[in-house]
Order: C-alpha cells, then sequence, then structure tokens
C-alpha cells in the first residue's frame, strides 16, 4: 500500500488499462495478501482434523502440507494481481514458486520482487522469471523439479502448459479463456442494467478472460434497450490512461490490437450491423485504441458470438423466453462466467442454477471478491483460484489412520498357535 500509486501508474503505462482501475487493482492486491495471510495463520488450527469412522478401534486425521515447488504463469491484463492470485495462496501454503508473467506486462511482477527483499521473504521462496513463453513458460511447465503448475492465459497456450506438465503426471490448474453471456430480461432498471452490461464487457478495456461479451436481451425491450445501450457507450472518455476519467485505454500491443481489428472486419463481412464503434477513435491518431463496439443482429452461428475476442467488442442477440435465453447462454464452449438481470429473484435463482458456467453474477457483472472461488467449466479450464479453495490448490491431504486397540489384529493364524 505505501508503493500503491507508483505501482498504479507503473500498470497503467505497462498494459494501458485506466489508471483508477489500476488503482483499484492495488487494493485488491493487497487485500488478496492479507487474506490469505489470516488463511495462512489459521492453517496449523486445522491440521490433525479427526475423521469419523465406523470402527471404534481406528481413529484417523488429516494434515494438510505443502505441494512443493509451483509454477505460476500469469497472463498481461491483470499483470499484478493475477499473479498474486497464485502467490498469495502459494506461500500461505507453504510452497516454493517460480512466477513466469507475459512479457508484454512484466514491470509491477518485478516490482513486487524488489518488495518481497524489502520485507525479508527469504531468497528462493519467490522467484521471478520472465521471458516469452516458449523460452520461459514452456520449460517451465514441464520442468522435472516443479510440482504444480498454475496457469492462466489463452486456452492454446493452456493446452500447451497442460502437455507439459504430463510429462512428469504434475497437477495443474487452468483459468483459460471465455465468452461469457449477460441475460437482459425485460422486467429490468434499464439504466441500471444498460451501465452493468458496459461495465460488463468494456472494464479492463474490453479485456478480461470473464467478459460478459455475449448480451442476450428479450425482445419486448431489445429495440429501446439497444438504443439506451449505444447512447451510453458513446458517453465512455477514450484517452491516455494516465488521463483524469479515462474509462477506456488502448488495447495492450500491436498484435492484439490487429486481432480485435481482423474480428470486428469479419463480423461484418458476415452481416452483424455495428450500432457503435467499430473503429478508431476520430480523436486518437496514435496508439492501440478501439472505440467500444456493439455488434446488433448477430446470429448464434457467427464467429463474433462463438470466440473470445479479447477487446471492448459486445455481440447482440434476441430472445423471446427464458428456456430460449438459457439454450442461447449455454450453446458454447465456454463455461468460465455469465449473469442474468431481472427483478424476479425466483427466475434469477433459475437461471444461474441452468447457466454452465463457473460463476455467475445476479443483477451485475464481474464483481470479484479474494474470498470467492473462481474458475470455469469446459473450455474455460478446471480447478478453482480464490478464496479457501485457492489455498486448497497448494496443498496435499494427507490421511493418518492410527490402530487404537491392545488387541491382535488376529487376520492371520499365530504360529503359535498351530
Amino acid at each position: 500500500m505505501e508503493r500503491k500509486d507508483k505501482l498504479a501508474k507503473l500498470e497503467a503505462m505497462d498494459c494501458g488499462k485506466p489508471l483508477d482501475e489500476a488503482a483499484w487493482d492495488m487494493d485488491d492486491v493487497a487485500g488478496c495478501f492479507e487474506y490469505y495471510a489470516d488463511l495462512a495463520e489459521a492453517l496449523d488450527q486445522k491440521q490433525y482434523a479427526p475423521i469419523m469412522l465406523p470402527m471404534d478401534t481406528f481413529k484417523s486425521c488429516v494434515l494438510k502440507e505443502p505441494i512443493g515447488v509451483v509454477g505460476l504463469i500469469t497472463p498481461w491484463n491483470y499483470p499484478l494481481l493475477m499473479a498474486t492470485w497464485k502467490i498469495a495462496p502459494a506461500l500461505a501454503a507453504g510452497c516454493t514458486a517460480v512466477l513466469k508473467p507475459s512479457e508484454l506486462a512484466s514491470v509491477t511482477c518485478l516490482e513486487l520482487a524488489d518488495i518481497c527483499k524489502e520485507v525479508g521473504l527469504p531468497p528462493g521462496v519467490l522467484n521471478i522469471v520472465t521471458g516469452l513463453g516458449p523460452e520461459a513458460g514452456a520449460p517451465l511447465s514441464s520442468h522435472p523439479m516443479l510440482d504444480k503448475v498454475a496457469f492462466t492465459g489463452s486456452a492454446a497456450t493452456g493446452r500447451s502448459v497442460m502437455m507439459g506438465a504430463a510429462q512428469n503426471t504434475k497437477p495443474v490448474t487452468m483459468e483459460l479463456g471465455g465468452k461469457s453471456p449477460i441475460i437482459v430480461f425485460d422486467d429490468v432498471d434499464a439504466n441500471k442494467a444498460v451501465e452493468w452490461v458496459m461495465f460488463g464487457c468494456f472494464w479492463t478495456n474490453g479485456q478480461i478472460c470473464s467478459a460478459t461479451s455475449r448480451l442476450l436481451v428479450q425482445e419486448s425491450i431489445a429495440s429501446k434497450f439497444l438504443d439506451e445501450l449505444v447512447a451510453w457507450t458513446k458517453t465512455i472518455k477514450i484517452s491516455n490512461p494516465l488521463e483524469d476519467g479515462c474509462r477506456l485505454g488502448p488495447v495492450v500491443s500491436e498484435g492484439q490490437y490487429k486481432k480485435i481489428m481482423n474480428f470486428i472486419s469479419r463480423a461484418k463481412e458476415q452481416g452483424a450491423t455495428v450500432l457503435c464503434g467499430g473503429s478508431r477513435p476520430d480523436h486518437l491518431e496514435k496508439g492501440y485504441y478501439i472505440a467500444p463496439t456493439i455488434f446488433g443482429n448477430v446470429d448464434p452461428s457467427m464467429e463474433i458470438w462463438k470466440e473470445e475476442v479479447f477487446g471492448p467488442v459486445l455481440a447482440v442477440t434476441t430472445f423471446k423466453t427464458e428456456e430460449e435465453a438459457i439454450d442461447l447462454a449455454n450453446d458454447s464452449t465456454y463455461g468460465l462466467a455469465g449473469a442474468v438481470m431481472s427483478k424476479d429473484e425466483e427466475r434469477c435463482k433459475r437461471v444461474s442454477e441452468a447457466l454452465e458456467a463457473g460463476i455467475v453474477w445476479i443483477n451485475c457483472a464481474q464483481p470479484t471478491f479474494c474470498q470467492a472461488p473462481w474458475g470455469g467449466r469446459k473450455r474455460s479450464g478446471f480447478g478453482r483460484e480464490l478464496g479457501e479453495w485457492g489455498l486448497e490448490n497448494y496443498l496435499h491431504i494427507k490421511q493418518v489412520t492410527t490402530y487404537t486397540s491392545e488387541d491382535q489384529w488376529n487376520w492371520y493364524p499365530s504360529p503359535s498357535k498351530l
């Protein structure tokens, strides 16, 4: 927290996110370390937890032990926060760790190394190795002296990490991509719902794995709702991320810019209608800026509906019934998150249970707390980070069972009685 302002500015400069977002991230980084410090202190109290057995001649208990040396591979959209989601529980569990941050945004992770030196973390407990994926990440995932790999990133890279880890049959945790739905029913408060739809897709410059980038709007309100959404979206301040009030900065790199613009171009070719955005903002001639983009008339067969763009691009379709909305939402190879917007609590409960996702938001999108589990299904990965579940990732569970009777077991006959 002493370095919050410096870290936030470095983060904004390094990956392009608005400074206000980066400052919020630093609060979350500090909160995550505090949270896992508390769990670490409580861990000893949970050792030797008894297990109820059906035989009174035995007693059994459970020990939790650090899994060992862990490899942590993290992305560029939340450079320090995503690293902390892994580092904090790994250290709390008693593991040592090797962190490989993204080559596109490593600066704040290197600052963390300096902080670790300042606070006296023993050398070798946390090791930070920068470099390109093939040169640093791949050797890390396949290294025989690592006991576990935790990865956050694209599905394609995740598969490579899994194959590397499989060489030594080491466990992996995978938090991969997403194409999450947000379902808006006709009974919503329009302004509240519109803002959450925007936040769910355009937060972090649209570069977020859990982005609710598939909007499903009930037919009866679709026209008016989309008019409101477009009007609100046009008010977003797009600027240098260090400017006051910036709410959308540049995407992270030239490569990412070209990738997103190619998605936009193909969506137009396939017949989707640009409701707003779709190009570089008129007032910004330099930098990798993309105006927040909304596509209407999107058919669920289109690429823009099915594939993760990882940029400020929202695809919209409509539905008539709750059942249709659920079917459209679940018709995806991804399953990280989903959101439902309605004043009907029972409907929200039904939909949240029906969505094939690891995270569901009701009347909001993207709130994330280090106390709650985070992870997905299908191509979005497996395993859970954050909360107590995040700590369990880095612990071995050992059963210890004791025979307590003074009697002979008497399964085999004694030689003295033959």
